[in-house]
């Protein structure tokens, strides 16, 4: 696995666990998540979409899995679900 194979991971995954946060507890928007988080917009919408070819800090990683309630490994799993 290359870098840019992980940071498609890792967007699929926030993808994945915002939308089922939205499910469970609220409506949970890129734009909230990126406020609540302390990143830009910008940065959320391209990990989601798989276009960027920059990764994401491990202490905004962090902050993401505090936010959605998410154990931090979960990011990093490789699952088609």
């Amino acid at each position: 696995m290359n870098q840019q194979e992980l940071y498609k991971i890792i967007g699929r995954n926030i993808k994945k666990y915002r939308k089922m946060y939205n499910r469970n507890i609220g409506k949970m928007t890129q734009e909230k998540l990126a406020e609540e988080a302390d990143v830009s917009v910008s940065l959320i919408s391209s990990l989601e979409s798989e276009k960027t070819n920059k990764g994401i800090g491990i202490i905004n990683l962090y902050k993401i899995s505090v936010i959605l309630g998410v154990p931090i490994d979960k990011f990093l799993e490789d699952k088609n679900d």
